[in-house]
């Protein structure tokens, strides 16, 4: 199969394609396979005005872009931000199909946003605007339980979602799977324990996947052991929060910077993250923490001696104007798209490491997968076998202490009569998946020669599964 080449890239959406194309190059698929991957099956655009506190009227503009159908329902966030636009929705919802693929989700790829500052706004207008851009995606059936399912994504929430969940209920009062039509949902709304930290918790089983195969390692120019490696984190939001958090108090990583908006600290001892997410919420900023050099060019901090650099902020922070100056082995694309084509192509022949943002940031669309399951099933996870793992264990030790003729130490028990709540089930499929899905990564790697880098790799995953779908069904 030939693929004809790129044209110069110049947006978001136009680098994701690049990217594909990349994979597709690898490939020999049908005549029409490859273009009906590419495309885009449909982009919602909508205005809609909202009364203001002040009483005045502001018209606001949102959109809801659809990438593929091939699997029902789609799948992907809500973004609110004020630089929102038409193009970065329709690459994110690119992503989304690559990523479910990937991580073996069974949904197409869809995502939304609005142009809109939240910070801007209180809480009672930014319900208003909510509620009002849910009717006009319930009203033209872009949200429903079978249909698109979204989630939070920057500047958005818990919160919005349960707005979200309750309009859609009032527009369908019969629907009983109703609370299916988001994720990402309080836990007392349906939501599932696990899923604030999900894209962060991922990422750290990620990182330690790779940690555990040492020819990978050596490739990276890393020495083996997750302890002590230093890292740098763009982005304190709730990705980056959550991944620096796990990795520095349960895998004992140094946290040396942490960059910000407004700058960045540094540390070569390490960062206490907690303290620095609280400092930044009560100041809003990093400036003036004392548990660090504070410096205000965070973009150039970027550019620190690290051994992983974990970018968890916007799209496009390194490019071909500074991914010849990065210093990291190791680069964990954990926001979507912050490596630009042209400075990924320059990290790879530097011979940096870059593990791709349609994998690696994949845990929050698996955790609101189990979500999706768990209102679809009206049951919680672990609440019939619960208890029966409970009595299992206790035979089990119970045997122990009458074979070894004397008690199993306590904390030998406690483990062993544990049932699997919800939260431990999520965490462990979560795992599961993410492990999984390297593996697959790695065996494209492993057995196609002409494929160098991780993100080649991982694409080819995805599209072999969507190209086998969408074949399998005529198209």
């Amino acid at each position: 199969m030939s693929t004809k080449a790129a044209p110069a890239i110049r947006t978001f959406s136009e680098g994701v394609q690049a990217m594909v194309r990349a994979a597709l190059s690898h490939m020999q698929l049908p005549e029409g396979v490859p273009e009906s991957i590419l495309a885009g099956h449909s982009v919602l655009q909508v205005r809609f005005p909202v009364k203001l506190d002040n009483g005045r009227y502001q018209v606001f503009t949102g959109w809801r872009a659809v990438h593929s159908d091939h699997r029902l329902p789609v799948k992907g966030g809500i973004r609110f931000a004020p630089w929102v636009d038409q193009d970065e929705v329709e690459a994110l919802a690119a992503l989304m199909t690559y990523k479910c693929a990937i991580v073996d989700v069974p949904y197409g790829g869809s995502k939304g946003g609005l142009t809109i500052d939240p910070k801007q706004h209180s809480a009672g207008e930014l319900e208003r605007i909510t509620r009002r851009f849910a009717v006009e995606l319930v009203e033209r059936g872009y949200i429903g339980p079978g249909i698109n399912v979204p989630a939070p994504d920057l500047g958005t929430g818990e919160r919005e979602m349960a707005w979200i969940a309750d309009v859609y209920r009032g527009l369908h009062p019969t629907d009983i799977d109703h609370l299916a039509c988001v994720t990402g949902k309080p836990v007392t709304s349906g939501g599932i324990r696990g899923r604030v930290e999900a894209t962060g918790r991922g990422i750290q089983y990620v990182l330690r996947e790779f940690f555990r195969h040492p020819e990978d390692l050596k490739k990276a120019g890393l020495p083996a052991g997750l302890a002590g490696k230093r890292i740098v984190v763009q982005g304190l939001g709730n990705v980056g929060f959550h991944a620096a958090k796990f990795l520095s108090e349960e895998d004992d990583l140094r946290i040396v910077g942490l960059i910000e908006r407004d700058g960045v600290v540094t540390s070569a001892k390490g960062i206490d993250v907690e303290k620095c997410r609280a400092w930044m919420t009560r100041e809003g900023g990093v400036k003036g923490f004392p548990g660090g050099t504070y410096s205000p060019n965070g973009a150039r901090a970027l550019e620190m001696a690290c051994d992983i650099l974990i970018p968890a902020a916007r799209e496009n922070q390194i490019t071909h104007a500074n991914a010849g100056r990065i210093n990291a082995r190791l680069v964990l694309e954990a926001a979507n798209g912050p490596v630009s084509f042209e400075g990924d192509r320059i990290l790879l022949k530097r011979g940096i490491t870059v593990l791709p943002d349609c994998y690696v940031n994949a845990g929050g669309v698996v955790v609101s997968y189990f979500e999706w399951i768990k209102n679809l099933s009206h049951i919680r996870f672990g609440r019939m076998d619960r208890r029966l793992d409970e009595m299992r264990g206790e035979k089990i030790v119970r045997a122990l202490e009458a074979v070894g003729g004397r008690p199993v130490p306590e904390e030998v028990r406690r483990e062993l009569v544990s049932g699997a709540d919800e939260l431990a089930l999520v965490r462990s499929g979560l795992d599961d998946t993410m492990r999984h899905a390297y593996q697959e990564i790695r065996e494209v790697l492993r057995t196609h020669k002409t494929i160098r880098d991780y993100r080649t790799a991982a694409y080819y995953v995805a599209v072999r599964k969507i190209a086998h779908s969408k074949m399998e069904m005529g198209l």
